[in-house]
């Protein structure tokens, strides 16, 4: 068998490298990001909360109009043995629904494509470095572009349109900073790319409800907060509202609970990170390890 060890992809029925792996070049996936996915984390040989992340892939899929072709128990398989032939024991995973070609020559009408599956995992994908985590990165709020309205684009749906997160970044990364979050039209915080985002004001962690996809880290995070005794709010933040916070951090499954100890020039926790953060970081890694939320994989 090729050496799977630094990702595997399953398409066609087939289980090849990663780098091996590709989309036909019409594919509307490719030309339109025409494209439902999802990404379960493996930690320690188990997938966390897989349910939780299918259930959503599920919905987004329906949301989309298309079709993967395979039964939710088929697509569990897929994600198991596709794992275990790589031997990843941390592993990111994701699942996409693929609008797929049009067959019909010059037809823009989409019932016409052919859906498709397919899914891949490499190692372990931490969207800031762990010990940048650790410190508390820094966060650029963009300037140049807002996150694409909700009526435009579905945030609720994992998609790739990552054209306001990609300006964002360049921004970000042209300034000095780890990476962005971006605000909508009236001027509320969302989220930004891989991650939601979160303020603390003293007992009360408050992150938005709208223009944002509802991670699985998100609501990891929030119960992991309400265990801690700590109050939960989910509702607009507005920008002036955010600068008042006390502490800031991001959940993403690629990472956890990142602690943010910068915003644009404004420090919070006085440049580190912050103690709700750190200990809601340090709670994630053991829920990781909790029986109740593991789904164990059986290698090879």
């Amino acid at each position: 068998m090729s050496d799977l060890s630094n990702g595997a992809a399953w398409m066609d029925g087939r289980i090849i490298p990663v780098s091996e792996a590709g989309i036909n070049v019409t594919d509307w996936g490719l030309t339109h990001s025409d494209i439902a996915y999802d990404v379960v984390p493996v930690w320690n040989g188990a997938f966390f909360r897989l349910d939780d992340y299918l259930n959503r892939f599920l919905a987004s899929v329906t949301a989309v109009r298309m079709q993967t072709g395979l039964e939710r128990d088929a697509i569990i398989r897929v994600l198991h043995n596709m794992v275990a032939a790589s031997g990843l024991r941390a592993s990111y995973v994701a699942m996409v629904a693929a609008r797929g070609r049009n067959p019909v020559p010059g037809s823009r009408d989409p019932r016409d494509c052919q859906n498709h599956f397919y899914a891949w995992c490499v190692p372990y994908v931490h969207i800031v470095k762990p010990d940048a985590a650790d410190r508390g990165t820094s966060v650029w709020i963009a300037k140049s572009v807002r996150r694409i309205p909700k009526d435009s684009v579905n945030p609720t749906v994992k998609n790739y349109h990552w054209g306001d997160f990609t300006s964002g970044l360049f921004e970000a990364k042209d300034n000095g900073f780890e990476t962005t979050m971006l605000l909508d039209h009236d001027g509320n915080v969302t989220e930004g790319p891989g991650f939601n985002v979160f303020a603390v004001f003293g007992d009360t962690v408050v992150t938005s409800d709208h223009g944002v996809l509802h991670g699985i880290t998100r609501r990891t995070a929030l119960e992991m907060a309400a265990a801690r005794g700590l109050k939960v709010e989910t509702r607009p933040l507005p920008l002036d509202e955010f600068r008042q916070a006390d502490e800031v951090f991001l959940s993403s499954s690629g990472g956890g609970v990142i602690p943010v100890a910068r915003v644009d020039e404004q420090h919070f926790s006085n440049g580190a990170a912050g103690p709700v953060a750190r200990q809601l970081r340090t709670d994630y890694f053991a829920w990781l390890e909790q029986d109740r939320f593991r789904t164990p994989i059986s290698y090879y």
